[in-house]
């Protein structure tokens, strides 16, 4: 039986987002620490927002070229499990923050033309994640993905309810990777998670 794909919940920043989540159990859900987005939170909100979070669900922080050392501050303070780098960092600073944070790293790649990922075939990141750019909610083109990468990853923008299905089909990632399709006027809605939670379970069964 092919591994059952993962759902990650993206970009929670109130005490009821993590109330969602802990009801429809995703395997992943994210702290975004870039204070240029709508969902930023602080390392104090995500560390009230962690002690509520049902513990089997993993805590992905998200940051946007970071400064190292903040990003190995908040792993060791218990507030996330996984490092998400979705700027433009180097393989160095990939490194660098695996071989000292002791947690997986995923490494976001701006899809264009399909093949980006090669480049990080042999990157350090545990994981990559595929995305049409920066937390656009716009699917790149699926049809240029010729390729699958050969480290288990992500696949993000864009994706919903009604086509999560079809994506599975068609990249079979160790996951998938929502945000604002779970959201109504940018805020996380509870049906909506619950929807993409079930397509995704269903279709693992």
């Amino acid at each position: 039986m092919p591994e059952q794909t993962k759902i990650k919940i993206c970009g929670l920043y109130r005490a009821v987002d993590v109330n969602y989540v802990n009801q429809s159990k995703p395997d992943y859900i994210g702290f975004i620490f870039w204070p240029k987005s709508h969902r930023y939170v602080t390392m104090d909100v995500a560390r009230t927002l962690k002690d509520a979070l049902d513990s089997s669900i993993k805590a992905v922080g998200v940051f946007v070229d970071e400064d190292s050392e903040t990003i190995l501050a908040i792993v060791k303070a218990g507030i996330i499990d996984i490092v998400q780098l979705h700027g433009s960092e180097t393989e160095e600073t990939v490194r660098y923050i695996k071989d000292n944070s002791g947690v997986p790293v995923i490494k976001a790649v701006k899809m264009k033309n399909g093949d980006e990922h090669a480049a990080w075939a042999d990157s350090s990141a545990d994981f990559l994640l595929l995305d049409s750019g920066m937390g656009t909610g716009k699917p790149f083109d699926w049809s240029s993905a010729k390729t699958r990468p050969k480290k288990p990853f992500f696949l993000a923008g864009g994706i919903n309810d009604t086509n999560v299905q079809e994506a599975i089909r068609l990249f079979r990632p160790y996951a998938v990777d929502l945000s604002s399709s779970v959201e109504t006027d940018k805020k996380k809605d509870p049906e909506k998670i619950e929807r993409v939670v079930s397509a995704v379970r269903n279709y693992n069964e």
